[in-house]
């Protein structure tokens, strides 16, 4: 009896209960500690930087919108900012930034987050990240940000910016532009250029963490305990934020087409593109680079700085798993 009963398996046991005898540990399958600093320190960094940075977005928007045609409504950057300020004051320039307000904190998070928790794994023997897994994990942590965050997000920003053009705009105010939106589009119609995004994002990020990461290691010379000034850093991220405006600039023109209010013209992100260059040519694809770039690398640059801060701090004061 005791030797039959020394062969039976409970078939309802779990595989750590086999090799330790004990149920799944919480640790286990809670984010670590390195990864809940990110979440923190992201959240609170793309608050700060969104509110700094948000005009030239606004500007970057509507340029990208504003399609090729006989009489465009605007001429340059300049333009939009007169003809915005003119018609509905100087906060027409924060036109749409509660939808990003709303939307920074919880994108920044999982960005930042997912980074933490990739790069923790794939870590070498000495603590440094592998060349090509420096690409790998920024690109993880841009697919991430663009399926939970960045696609609702960019969504409701772009309609109510591309309102802002009408002679009446139709969103009174966030809660009710995104009840609209969800009313005459469904659920869908905070998800449109869903693919588009997935490939900004992920492009993004991986160019601008493999940038930034390749620097800070050259700079530390290997050594990853060796801190880098936050100066330093910033200087770092306007590199990293001019490397991914140069590269994905023609992906982000198509995503702000495929979000606009007038989204119904493209089957599909790949009809978006071709019609664009069928119809405006391939500088199309290279409109509102100027604002862009200077909104990135102003933007890449704070939030390294800003994050880079908030790690620190949460370091001297969190103890680290």
């Amino acid at each position: 009896m005791d030797r039959n009963k020394s062969h039976f398996r409970n078939p309802f046991e779990r595989p750590t209960m086999v090799s330790s005898g004990a149920a799944l540990s919480a640790t286990s399958i809670l984010p670590s500690q390195k990864t809940l600093k990110g979440i923190f320190a992201g959240g609170i960094t793309g608050g700060i930087e969104i509110c700094i940075t948000f005009p030239t977005e606004y500007v970057k928007t509507q340029l990208q919108l504003d399609e090729k045609s006989a009489k465009p409504r605007y001429t340059g950057i300049l333009d939009v900012i007169r003809k915005t300020v003119k018609y509905h004051g100087i906060l027409g320039l924060y036109r749409g930034l509660s939808v990003l307000i709303y939307g920074s904190v919880p994108k920044s998070a999982v960005r930042f987050g997912t980074f933490e928790a990739l790069k923790k794994r794939n870590l070498d023997a000495k603590g440094n990240l592998p060349v090509h897994k420096r690409l790998l994990c920024g690109l993880g942590a841009g697919v991430c940000e663009a399926i939970f965050a960045v696609t609702p997000m960019e969504t409701v920003k772009v309609k109510f910016i591309h309102d802002q053009s009408r002679a009446n705009p139709h969103y009174r105010g966030f809660f009710h532009g995104v009840r609209m939106i969800v009313k005459e589009h469904g659920i869908r119609g905070v998800y449109q250029g869903l693919t588009a995004t997935i490939m900004k994002q992920g492009s993004n990020q991986a160019i601008r963490f493999f940038v930034i990461e390749s620097l800070k290691d050259w700079w530390r010379g290997g050594d990853p305990n060796k801190n880098v000034n936050k100066l330093l850093v910033g200087a770092f991220g306007a590199v990293a934020g001019a490397a991914s405006v140069f590269g994905n600039t023609p992906i982000d023109v198509v995503k702000s087409r495929m979000q606009g209010l007038e989204a119904h013209k493209y089957k599909n992100t790949f009809d978006c593109i071709y019609k664009i260059a069928k119809y405006e040519g391939a500088g199309a694809f290279y409109k509102g680079t100027i604002p862009r770039l200077s909104r990135v690398c102003l933007d890449v640059a704070i939030t390294f700085m800003i994050y880079d801060s908030f790690m620190d701090l949460f370091n001297s004061i969190w103890k680290t798993d």
